[in-house]
């Protein structure tokens, strides 16, 4: 599966808006490329949310393990729950102790940076992980709309 069919599976979910930044539309340089997933039923980017899942197609300043640079590697970042972060990893997300390839391709990784904050990624997803993966983000959807939906007190 290629990351647009990632990007459309996302799309396809009530109340997705997948954010896509690129010249022009005030986004910095660096994040162009990217895809970015949140909860929004009206269609605006919202203001005080982080995103529930990424692409990234790029190494970082302060992310570059994973060796997004080379040719044809991106990366999808979910955020899950303590409890599928251990079934995942095999660890607590603050307490990681095995040393992990970050390079390492259609494997469920901690996120080389964000792992403490319940993130997990796998580097171009394939047969392998891709159903994980899909089912990952329409978990992440759903937390981040029963989230809105409490804020709201809907």
């Amino acid at each position: 599966m290629s990351m647009q069919q990632v990007i459309d599976e996302v799309q396809g979910l009530d109340g997705a808006l997948v954010v896509l930044p690129g010249p022009g539309d005030g986004t910095p340089e660096l994040a162009w490329g990217d895809a970015f997933f949140y909860y929004a039923p009206d269609g605006r980017m919202p203001q005080h949310t982080q995103p529930y899942g990424t692409i990234v197609t790029k190494d970082y300043p302060d992310d570059a393990a994973s060796d997004l640079d080379a040719d044809g590697r991106w990366r999808v970042n979910v955020h899950v729950d303590r409890a599928a972060f251990v079934e995942l990893t095999g660890e607590e997300s603050r307490h990681l102790e095995r040393p992990r390839d970050f390079t390492a391709t259609d494997v469920v990784n901690p996120h080389p940076v964000y792992a403490v904050l319940g993130w997990v990624s796998v580097v171009v997803p394939g047969e392998r992980t891709m159903p994980t993966v899909l089912a990952l983000l329409r978990s992440a959807h759903d937390a981040a709309r029963a989230r809105a939906e409490r804020r709201s007190g809907t």
